[in-house]
């Protein structure tokens, strides 16, 4: 059974994408309508490799300043 989460993202992809002809674009945009929100709970991100990006983040010297500081906002909202 294919991963709810790619088939979403690959009609995504497709309103992107400039070979795909503007019908096929508004089929996609009405398909993305009508599942929105179906991405069930066992395909949610886990919550722990969540935490740990954000705390990578923080302490990675390439990162900006701006962006560690949204990875503290972020990872005290999962706490």
């Amino acid at each position: 059974m294919p991963n709810p989460g790619n088939v979403i993202g690959g009609h995504k992809a497709a309103l992107h994408n400039p070979n795909v002809s503007e019908e096929t674009k508004q089929r996609e945009k009405e398909y993305l309508e009508e599942h929105e929100g179906e991405v069930g709970e066992e395909h949610q991100k886990n919550t722990g490799n969540v935490r740990g990006g954000y705390k990578a983040a923080m302490h990675n010297p390439n990162v900006s300043g701006e962006a560690k500081q949204r990875a503290q906002e972020e990872l005290e909202n999962l706490e």
